[in-house]
């Protein structure tokens, strides 16, 4: 689940949608929530949009359902899905996640088997030790707090981790909701790393913080080379979309 798919909106309500140059129009005035028997639901003037799949959008808590609605208020003229994680997330979750738990989990427990934090580079020295500075401590982090051992290498040679951290992540996974096994599942692949993902998931670490953890290399050759602009726009969307899902995570707590 390296991508979330994205919303289509034409199943976001039951109608008052109208296509326009294969755009679609604002339908609705204001974005609310509003409590309900499963959670917390969003309205559209007192109507709740749909997921994909015809399920009402309904979040376990009132702050991921806001979140969700501010989406849904701050759209212009035309709706933008692009800009509206939050309201894929949520959909993700109960169209798709609801369905495929223990393979959802599955799939982020492999990450720990190479993780990012394991592979340290060869060389320049400079990179190494700041690899080693700032990636220890979550690699303890983890053997710690959540039993999760994994050991460190030099170079891109795989190296086994012990199968048993592999079923610890994948319980950890599991003892989660729909909506933050989600959160986790968009998480792992973006930064490359369980360990980085469970650590955001369970407040330890912000989204941004790890985020940029994560790309310590790819920060370290632009000290070095300089930055391009086309590689810097893509940073800047992946750096924005780690602080959403920390924003999720937190929502949901």
């Amino acid at each position: 689940m390296s991508h979330i798919p994205p919303l289509d909106p034409r199943v976001a309500a039951k109608k008052g949608f109208r296509e326009s140059e294969e755009r679609l129009k604002r339908f609705w005035t204001e974005a609310g929530v509003a409590p309900d028997a499963n959670g917390h639901i969003v309205l559209l003037d007192g109507r709740a949009p749909r997921t994909p799949a015809h399920a009402r959008i309904v979040l376990p808590t009132a702050a991921a359902a806001r979140l969700v609605a501010d989406e849904w208020a701050a759209q212009g003229q035309f709706i933008d899905p692009g800009t509206m994680p939050a309201t894929r997330l949520a959909a993700t979750a109960i169209d798709r996640v609801s369905q495929t738990r223990e393979p959802v989990a599955d799939e982020i427990a492999a990450y720990v088997g190479s993780d990012l934090l394991c592979y340290l580079a060869e060389h320049p020295t400079h990179l190494v030790a700041e690899q080693i500075r700032d990636w220890t401590p979550w690699r303890d982090w983890a053997a710690r707090e959540l039993g999760i051992r994994v050991e460190a290498t030099r170079g891109i040679i795989h190296r086994t981790q012990p199968p048993e951290s592999l079923a610890r992540v994948r319980e950890h996974a599991l003892a989660l909701d729909d909506f933050a096994l989600t959160g986790l599942a968009t998480a792992v692949p973006l930064l490359g790393s369980a360990i980085l993902g469970l650590a955001v998931q369970r407040g330890a670490l912000s989204g941004v913080a790890a985020f940029d953890l994560s790309r310590l290399d790819e920060a370290f050759q632009e000290r070095q080379w300089g930055i391009d602009a086309d590689n810097a726009d893509r940073t800047a969307a992946r750096r924005a979309e780690a602080d959403l899902l920390d924003r999720w995570f937190r929502a949901l707590a």
